[in-house]
């Protein structure tokens, strides 16, 4: 069934237990807040049997406490409008919690580098995609088709690095990627590694020039209810985490983040504060 309101905990969590479904698909700051919510049910109040995250890339700690909170893995994947169809997932029994899977069969991936060279395994670069049912163009629009479509690749626009076993871990935007001293730094891993401190459900990561003109993470953040934290102790969490070049600069507290009313972290909205 489809939830007509805007799916807050309880909404959510009564509708999950009064129908009691057995495969439940949301997004990651859903499911983010519904672990946050300290009168959610438990496990055996549920029906569980498999539980699906697309929209944004699912941050390995959410995946794994609520496994262990209600022992139904979360399969994250990625599809698009260009492609149709899903083309990279996790898969029962196979999730890797931290990355978006594996192609999905029928399905050729491929990252290729700012120099347009194919990356090996550990490389960023661009995601691109090629299978059967990817449109053939924009209506109207001539020059994002051609940015879009090369032969029968389609290109992602996002980041991507795929390690020896073949699981794809994203990296961001290519747009929102952030180069920091000439090294890419991915503001989802900063924003992931934000999310493992106790008082920080949902987090969101920006590039903003410093007085020198060099772009350097800045962090908005939202504390869980009742939490306390400073900007030092979450710069100093995520420096025992992450190298220590991708610690966000400056980290400001916001009451929530911005996001569409599918639940997408409108970074743009951000970037204009940090401009204002």
């Amino acid at each position: 069934m489809l939830l007509p309101a805007r799916p807050t905990p309880a909404d959510v969590f009564g509708v999950l237990k009064t129908f009691r479904p057995t495969i439940f698909y949301g997004v990651p700051t859903l499911y983010a807040a519904l672990l946050a919510d300290g009168t959610r049910p438990k496990k055996n109040e549920l029906n569980l049997r498999v539980c699906t995250s697309a929209g944004e890339a699912l941050p390995a700690d959410i995946g794994n406490r609520w496994t262990a909170e209600y022992g139904t893995e979360i399969l994250d994947g990625i599809g698009s409008t260009e492609m149709l169809h899903i083309f990279l997932s996790n898969r029962p029994g196979k999730v890797r919690y931290g990355t978006t899977g594996q192609p999905v069969p029928g399905y050729d991936l491929r990252i290729v580098g700012d120099d347009g060279r194919e990356c090996g395994d550990g490389e960023i670069g661009e995601l691109q995609i090629s299978g059967p049912s990817a449109a053939i163009m924009y209506w109207n629009n001539r020059t994002k088709t051609k940015n879009t479509f090369a032969g029968e690749w389609t290109r992602s626009g996002d980041k991507y690095t795929r390690d020896a076993d073949g699981y794809y871990t994203y990296g961001g935007r290519s747009d929102d990627m952030l180069k920091v001293g000439g090294i890419y730094v991915s503001p989802f891993e900063v924003e992931a590694c934000l999310m493992t401190h106790p008082s920080i459900p949902e987090a969101a990561v920006i590039g903003v020039a410093d007085s020198d003109g060099l772009v350097k993470p800045k962090a908005y953040v939202v504390l869980k209810t009742g939490q306390q934290a400073s900007a030092g102790d979450l710069q100093a969490h995520v420096k025992t985490k992450l190298a220590p070049y991708k610690y966000p600069r400056w980290i400001e507290f916001l009451p929530e983040l911005p996001k569409t009313a599918t639940g997408k972290i409108q970074r743009f909205r951000l970037r204009a504060i940090a401009s204002s």
